[in-house]
């Protein structure tokens, strides 16, 4: 993956009422209340940045205000699936976590020291990949936990699966399988969930 080694000065307009503003003056205004929980635009230019780099993509005007646009929305999506993860007291442990961490980076064939170089020269506090990682992990195993025990897995299917990558192995199959079953459950509930919350653009 390519990565820039350092970001455009963001300038960027979000939602009708802001105006073109540099980074280094902005302050912390209220974008958007999820519930009761507070979007602002600090947090949306700390994932806008956070973004541009897991994905090694150069901000520009052509390209900053759809970004940003899709950085609310995933925001938003974060806060109503925490307030799920808390209601059913998810917790996850500091090694849980630091796994995660490690194969966030080797799934996505990163060099860790790269990363964390980026985030300070960027100004990008590394809380906020740490967050967005934790909020990934958290979601996860409230979804096992609510649906794990109802997937099943079927010869046909595991069958099907071989039958178009030879390479699989019967787990390696199975483990797929389950993984569709939870994806679709993810989905479901959190489209759930959307749909109660209260959702309120300043």
């Amino acid at each position: 993956m390519n990565i820039y080694k350092s970001l455009l000065v963001i300038f960027f307009v979000f939602f009708s009422s802001y105006y073109v503003i540099a980074e280094d003056k902005i302050e912390h205004k209220i974008a958007v209340l999820v519930n009761e929980d507070v979007i602002t635009s600090y947090d949306i230019i700390q994932r806008l940045k956070l973004t541009a780099i897991i994905q090694g993509i150069n901000l520009n005007a052509q390209n900053t205000q759809l970004m940003v646009n899709n950085v609310v929305d995933e925001l938003i999506r974060e806060k109503v699936k925490l307030s799920k993860i808390n209601e059913y007291q998810i917790e996850i442990k500091n090694e849980e976590y630091k796994e995660f961490e490690i194969n966030f980076f080797i799934r996505n064939k990163f060099n860790q020291d790269e990363i964390l170089n980026l985030l300070k020269e960027n100004n990008i506090n590394y809380q906020e990949l740490k967050s967005y990682l934790m909020g990934e992990l958290s979601w996860n195993k409230l979804v096992n936990g609510l649906f794990y025990r109802l997937t099943s897995v079927s010869d046909l299917e595991v069958d099907e699966l071989i039958g178009k990558n030879p390479s699989l192995s019967v787990e390696q199959a199975e483990n797929l399988v389950i993984q569709r079953q939870l994806d679709l459950q993810s989905s479901k509930l959190l489209r759930d969930i959307m749909n109660e919350a209260t959702i309120e653009y300043k």
